[in-house]
């Protein structure tokens, strides 16, 4: 028995000794193929964006495929422009706002000083020590936004790489479907699902974020709200982060009441938790049933080898393997440990 059991460990042993291998060799032929592989699977992703509103056009318009692509790819490049505009826009008003911003954070934090008695637990609130302290924010301010825009810079030089791609996809794509007894078909229909829902579901929270913000005063509401849309391919962490990012203007806007501020907070909160708790979950089905462990990991993974691109992209790679893995036989016990079901472990060990 005990024979047994030491050959049941060296096994499991030498299962995750191969397994951990193997993700580094995964990892460095990622890195190392980041500059065709990022425009790679940017160009599938966007193929599966725009494939819904090509065969819609199809079918209810009845114009030719040709025709369907180019007039989708115009459509989704309009949209890119009118976001880069937006964009564009509230960076060069926050830059003529900047020392309005200053002024109101230090009042803030000089009324803050004076409320609660951090001299007494030994801090000190002078004003130079308050002014450092802006000028060092403001420092790290700036080099996030500056390592936002050279990412942005990196994406759009790769814009034309993309594009052939995309235009590859799309054009080579037939136009009779396969069998729906063809395994690549189901795994194809349950990606598109899953794309298409994630794309509608984003969009309407940006666009109630964008609007919601808009109606209470908020500055850059729908930079916002473009901002929560790209989070919301990152699920329970994105809806975290977009719900915080407007606080820093909610708080230093003079104009507002305080009503407005705690609605402005309160309202985009309940949103994110609305659709992220009842709606996504009804219309996604079990489509991305992906433990959080597993998002954070995968978030740390592609993001270290791909940058803010490959944070970006990481839960929808991710969740796309997983409805692969629950496709194929042999690979749903992964399926189910990226799911956060550990049972299988157990059950495979009582088999043995």
């Amino acid at each position: 028995m005990s024979k047994l059991d030491d050959v049941d460990t060296y096994q499991r042993v030498q299962t995750f000794c191969l397994l951990t291998l193997t993700l580094l060799a995964l990892g460095a032929v990622l890195y190392l193929l980041r500059p065709v592989l990022v425009p790679f699977v940017l160009a599938v992703f966007l193929t599966y964006c725009l494939t819904p509103l090509i065969d819609a056009q199809q079918r209810y318009l009845r114009m030719p495929r040709g025709l369907a692509i180019v007039s989708a790819v115009v459509l989704a490049l309009a949209v890119l422009a009118l976001c880069g505009s937006v964009v564009a826009t509230s960076i060069s008003s926050a830059s003529q706002r900047l020392q309005d911003y200053e002024k109101q954070f230090q009042d803030l934090t000089e009324h803050f000083a004076s409320c609660v008695p951090l001299k007494r637990l030994g801090i000190k609130t002078d004003a130079k020590q308050i002014r450092g302290f802006l000028a060092a924010q403001e420092g790290a301010g700036w080099q996030f936004v500056s390592g936002v825009l050279s990412e942005a810079a990196n994406v759009l030089s790769n814009g034309a790489l993309v594009m052939i791609f995309m235009l590859f996809f799309l054009f080579g794509r037939k136009s009779d479907p396969r069998p729906s007894t063809d395994v690549l078909a189901e795994i194809e229909t349950s990606v598109k699902g899953y794309i298409a829902s994630t794309i509608f579901l984003s969009a309407v929270t940006g666009l109630l974020l964008g609007l919601v913000l808009a109606l209470l005063g908020v500055e850059f509401a729908w930079v916002f709200g473009l901002l929560a849309f790209m989070l919301n391919f990152v699920p329970s962490i994105g809806a975290i982060i977009a719900s915080l990012l407007p606080l820093p203007v909610i708080l230093l806007s003079p104009d507002m009441s305080l009503t407005a501020k705690v609605l402005a907070f309160v309202i985009p909160a309940a949103i994110q938790f609305i659709i992220g708790s009842f709606v996504q979950p009804r219309v996604q089905g079990h489509a991305l049933d992906l433990h959080p462990v597993v998002i954070v990991l995968a978030l740390i993974f592609f993001g270290m080898i791909w940058g803010l691109m490959g944070a970006f992209l990481a839960t929808p790679i991710t969740a796309v393997v997983r409805i692969i893995f629950e496709r194929i036989p042999i690979t749903r016990p992964l399926a189910a440990m990226l799911a956060g079901n550990l049972d299988v472990l157990s059950a495979g060990r009582d088999k043995s």
